[in-house]
């Protein structure tokens, strides 16, 4: 399994008026960590994308644990369980500075042929470079 982490400040704006971050923006969270997993696997979305293929979201699904809060750094784990083929799934964990486990999430994602508007396969250099985290 491929698996990467990155921090995630809190910041004021992504509070409600309990201090807690506001729920929608973990799907943001969530987002900005995907695509950081893909740049640190060596590719982007607008690669992705300049080779006519997109990916939208089919399902999201969180569980809030804990709050986090303003000013609060956040460390995200990605991690893309398995080798893709026409979808791609991520699962999501958010510690707070206290390392405690605060929310846990999976998005699956489908690659689309843009020209086609379809389901296609994920292309062959992706899972490629995907391969080498699954070896034993």
């Amino acid at each position: 399994m491929y698996t990467t982490e990155i921090k995630i400040r809190v910041r004021y704006g992504e509070t409600d008026r309990m201090g807690y971050v506001y729920y929608g923006n973990y799907a943001e969270y969530f987002e900005v960590a995907r695509v950081e997993a893909l740049r640190n696997l060596g590719f982007s979305y607008r690669k992705l994308e300049d080779e006519g293929i997109m990916l939208p979201v089919l399902n999201y699904a969180v569980k809030y644990l804990k709050p986090a809060f303003y000013d609060d750094e956040l460390t995200i784990k990605v991690t893309i369980p398995e080798i893709p083929m026409a979808r791609i799934r991520f699962e999501y964990e958010i510690y707070n500075e206290k390392d405690e486990l605060i929310t846990v999430a999976d998005t699956m994602l489908v690659f689309i042929d843009r020209k086609l508007n379809k389901p296609c396969p994920a292309p062959d250099d992706f899972t490629e470079a995907l391969k080498k985290f699954f070896i034993r």
